[in-house]
């Protein structure tokens, strides 16, 4: 029997061994939806903390509930260790770790390099690998293969499988999750397409083969490129429509009537999140290697880049017209994640606001329900402040930075002296009070 057909067989029967290669928002997710379609998940982490937590049946990750880890534990579906000599024994395997920028702005590939590495020194045949990072066109190609490839005799597609699929964890969703978001699944060869997608049909919903790992890697950064660049756009609009004294969010609304050709999008402080700040830039830095400008992308990165800036400067100016100056102000910043109603704090906004405020010699305090403390560029540690409403009345300025759902607007609203909106999350609230500016 082939090493195709028999994975086919263990895969279809879920009697596959699998493991995910980083417990993070986008593997635990993953492994839990694996785990629930009923195969045995090993989840694999360098974090001790999480490998721990993971074996005691608890949840670090807002959109896994503790109590579905619990329940996959004790069943004997889910378990954790730190230990990649286990990769020996596993069937399938979901590369699931962080692909950050360097400061250079080219990807720092160390940990898809390190779990590259760790599986190659167990490769065996009858293995599926799927990297599910997101990264810039070829590396599936040009760096996993050869890495798995080097030191036997193995060949991609007969002995070994190979796919990328990008991962599309938006957090906080309810709506749309691991398991019913359409998952894309490019393969190196076509047998490693049809394992893959094999494998990962039999717990999510629907997945979308394409002809090639490189297909699949693109799509991703299509997909991010799309959003960065449409909110680049409303973003230089809403610094247009500031100097031509036209309420944006009002434009944005009227735009929005017309029931074809136009796609809603926000403005903001900035962008905040592993994706979409990111995600477009290894496309740029690939293309650059090729000697070609990603002009789009450039320029709307530099555009959302200085969101925060702007948003600083437009504070200064406010409290400028009050006879008021930015340095010595105490400002409270309200939502600290990058987006509403969730705990991550990557690439947000408002820490650049944060750090940006204090380098004008602001007093800067705020307020996240769920984010308790955070490090801010300076290295200090601050913490929400407990009364909300009494720290909105100390302030000289609120900035309102992420518009979570469960902030009582009103009440804010009634407690503050001056309110800087960058999201309108006051909506009709205050439209024509003189204390609130929006952005």
């Amino acid at each position: 029997m082939s090493y195709q057909k028999e994975l086919l067989e263990k895969l279809r029967s879920r009697q596959a061994r699998v493991a995910v290669l980083g417990m993070g928002y986008v593997g635990l997710p993953l492994a839990v939806v694996f785990a629930e379609a009923g195969f045995t998940v090993t989840g694999i982490d360098p974090d001790t903390r999480k490998v721990k937590a993971l074996n005691q049946g608890r949840s670090y990750i807002q959109d896994v509930p503790t109590e579905q880890v619990a329940r996959l534990v004790t069943e004997g579906r889910l378990k954790a260790t730190d230990d990649f000599s286990v990769l020996q024994e596993m069937d399938a395997i979901s590369i699931c770790v962080p692909t950050p920028l360097r400061k250079t702005g080219d990807p720092d590939m160390s940990f898809i390099l390190s779990a590259t590495e760790e599986i190659a020194r167990y490769m065996h045949p009858g293995l599926v690998i799927v990297l599910e990072s997101t990264t810039y066109p070829g590396t599936t190609r040009e760096i996993l293969l050869p890495s798995l490839s080097k030191g036997h005799q193995l060949k991609v597609g007969e002995d070994f499988f190979l796919a990328f699929s990008p991962e599309r964890v938006d957090p906080g969703r309810k709506d749309w999750t691991t398991i019913n978001t359409p998952k894309v699944m490019g393969g190196i060869t076509p047998a490693c397409s049809e394992v893959a997608t094999v494998w990962y049909e039999q717990a999510i919903e629907t997945i979308h083969t394409v002809s090639s790992a490189e297909a699949a890697e693109l799509a991703k950064l299509l997909e991010n490129t799309f959003r960065m660049i449409n909110i680049g756009l409303v973003n230089e609009m809403a610094i247009m429509c500031q100097r031509l004294g036209v309420d944006v969010w009002e434009v944005i609304e009227a735009a929005a009537t017309k029931p074809f050709g136009f796609m809603k999008f926000t403005p903001g402080p900035g962008l905040g999140g592993h994706c979409i700040p990111i995600d477009p830039l290894y496309l740029s830095w690939k293309m650059k290697t090729l000697n070609y400008n990603a002009k789009f992308i450039d320029l709307a990165s530099e555009i959302n880049t200085n969101m925060p800036r702007y948003v600083v400067r437009r504070l200064m100016d406010a409290l400028n017209e009050r006879d008021m100056h930015l340095k010595g102000s105490r400002v409270l910043v309200l939502g600290a994640a990058y987006k509403p109603d969730i705990d991550d704090l990557r690439e947000s906004p408002a820490l650049d606001v944060i750090g940006l405020l204090k380098e004008k010699g602001a007093v800067v305090s705020y307020h996240d329900p769920y984010v308790p403390s955070l490090r801010a560029h300076d290295g200090e540690t601050m913490h929400s402040v407990e009364d909300l409403l009494a720290a909105v009345r100390q302030a000289d300025a609120v900035v309102i930075v992420t518009n979570h759902s469960n902030y009582d607007y009103a009440a804010i609203l009634e407690a503050a002296r001056f309110i800087f909106d960058t999201r309108n999350a006051l909506g009709d609230l205050g439209r024509d009070d003189p204390r609130v500016e929006r952005l």
